[in-house]
């Protein structure tokens, strides 16, 4: 688990868990929390899973992300206000794959979506996709 530790869950929560298999951890700077189903997360969390857990999270728009085995995912920023047309989505997968699976915020504005790697910035145009990183 490289780089610096998340910041401590301020505000309303953007995804919850909904499944989780094996030993997926959730990095704060309160300290590493095991992942369990129906936990929440918050914007800046880092999630790592063990080389044989996966994890599906569910956003609040209905955007669905799998974390596969031996991944790390940082939710970077996320802003969900249809009310302001205000959307915001950027994941960065360090190592592993991921799944995505667009909400509605990738139908609203697909151009608010980013998930990055260490080597390329995917923009979503399509509504489901799988993302890996070495």
């Amino acid at each position: 688990m490289a780089g610096p530790l998340a910041a401590a869950p301020t505000g309303e929560h953007v995804a919850l868990f909904k499944s989780v298999s094996g030993s997926v951890t959730v990095v704060r700077n309160s300290g590493p929390v095991t992942a369990t189903a129906g936990m929440p997360l918050y914007v800046a969390d880092r999630l790592v899973s063990a080389a044989d857990a996966t994890a599906g999270i569910m956003f609040k728009d209905g955007t669905a992300v799998t974390l596969g085995p031996a991944s790390e995912i940082e939710l970077r920023d996320y802003v969900f206000e249809p009310k302001d047309a205000r959307y915001q989505f950027d994941l960065y997968l360090s190592r592993g794959k991921a799944v995505y699976a667009s909400g509605k915020i990738g139908k609203l504005s697909p151009e608010s979506v980013k998930v990055g790697t260490p080597t390329a910035t995917v923009g979503v145009r399509g509504t489901r996709f799988i993302v890996e990183a070495e």
